[in-house]
């Protein structure tokens, strides 16, 4: 049996390695391992439609949608504008604005690529305009959208929930405690770099000028209050809620900042379908691959490694960890879950984690990921927007990698960081 899961894994490797899609070199791969245990192929196909057969993964597209259509709408420069009113009066400002907006923004999209495009393509060429160097935009800019994924309602979950069939509201919750003290340390490190640097004071405009602003953007800020509110209360379903917030966005893109129109919208909806698909059949295929992994016993076996290391549960969770931060630096976030989520949950449940807890920490983890390199998805894109050196970008980045590390830890090691807040509400 062991032979299947080699061929799946060496097939997969390989295939990745030439530059093959990754959800096209999973399915292949579990096609190969198939046929050398001489299994029928049929299973291929219906354990893909088995994993899109699913009433949670409807989140998916839904929350791509509502994403682009905030941006397309004109609803993230409200939120930009307001935040800007709020604290645009500290040293630092438009650093600390890029943080607290990406926060907001990631509570509707989910996406860390999302975030840095929507969020960091306006506040960084602004941040060079108000003095800031090149690379320091980019990173605060590319730290702050690793929120997207982690930040509920977050895309990275619902593929783990749907992975290991986890209640998606809870997995959720427990994200939010981690959300927001990564939020803070964010907002915080990049407060004192700013007085550090000696970085431009923004001019407190006076509450008037808040009250305008908030007047403003009072559909754009409904909108998080709306969906999160929802879930959290019972009111929804994260389904439902994903379902709400596209129609939400659309409403208020289109008929109160009346920012959507023929032209845009036809490419709002073909952008979000192209982004939707792939996710989606990256899932599909993740199924195939998941039932191979099982039949093989991978994950009994690494398991069994693992376990024969150490007894501790402490220098296991190190290594698991250790293992998905260097994962994160070379893989996408969603193909990581997929495929890495059956083979490391026994693992995580030997060392005492929850189902939901172990989502969580894998979450930070992968985020993490989004700011170191080789890859460093976000990272990069914020570079890039920035014009800035990789070098001195991926630098600048180190300390906010160490402080997610540390929020990574706290939820790790301490479970009622993650878990109070689902046990509270059940």
């Amino acid at each position: 049996m062991m032979t299947i899961g080699a061929v799946l894994l060496l097939g997969l490797i390989f295939l990745v390695v030439l530059g093959m899609p990754v959800a096209f070199a999973i399915g292949i791969a579990s096609m190969a391992a198939l046929l050398a245990g001489d299994y029928q192929l049929i299973i291929l196909p219906q354990k893909l439609l088995a994993g899109l057969d699913s009433f949670p993964m409807l989140a998916i597209p839904f929350f791509v949608l509502a994403g682009n259509l905030m941006t397309g709408g004109g609803i993230t420069d409200k939120i930009l504008n307001f935040t800007k009113a709020a604290v645009g009066w500290m040293r630092g400002s438009l650093g600390i604005i890029t943080v607290v907006a990406s926060a907001i923004f990631a509570s509707i999209s989910g996406s860390g690529t999302a975030t840095i495009t929507a969020i960091g393509g306006i506040t960084i060429p602004a941040m060079k305009r108000d003095g800031y160097p090149s690379e320091l935009a980019a990173s605060v800019a590319s730290s702050a959208s690793i929120l997207g994924p982690l930040i509920p309602p977050s895309i990275i979950l619902i593929v783990y929930g749907n992975q290991v069939q986890a209640n998606i509201r809870e997995l959720f919750m427990a994200a939010v405690f981690p959300g927001l003290l990564l939020t803070g340390g964010f907002a915080l490190f990049t407060y004192i770099t700013a007085r550090r640097l000696r970085l431009p004071v923004g001019e407190w405009a006076g509450f008037r000028s808040l009250l305008r602003e908030t007047r403003k953007s009072v559909w754009a800020l409904l909108m998080p209050v709306i969906i999160l509110g929802g879930i959290f209360g019972g009111v929804f379903t994260p389904t439902e809620a994903a379902a709400v917030s596209a129609v939400y966005a659309f409403v208020i893109g289109a008929f109160v900042y009346k920012n959507l129109n023929r032209r845009n919208i036809g490419r709002i909806f073909y952008e979000s379908c192209i982004t939707s698909s792939i996710m989606l059949f990256l899932v599909g295929c993740s199924k195939g691959s998941s039932w191979v992994l099982a039949v093989a016993r991978v994950p009994n076996s690494i398991a069994h490694e693992l376990l024969s290391v150490s007894n501790e549960a402490a220098v296991l969770l190190v290594l698991l960890n250790a293992f998905l931060l260097v994962v994160g630096m070379f893989m996408e976030a969603n193909v990581a879950v997929v495929i890495f989520t059956p083979i490391l949950l026994p693992i995580a449940h030997a060392c005492g984690l929850t189902t939901v807890q172990f989502g969580v920490v894998m979450c930070i983890n992968l985020c993490v990921g989004l700011l170191t390199p080789p890859v460093g998805l976000c990272a990069l894109l914020g570079n890039n927007i920035a014009n800035g050196r990789l070098e001195i970008t991926l630098k600048r980045c180190l300390p906010f990698t160490l402080i997610g590390m540390a929020v990574l830890l706290f939820s790790t090691f301490i479970p009622a960081f993650t878990m109070w807040l689902p046990a509270f509400t059940k």
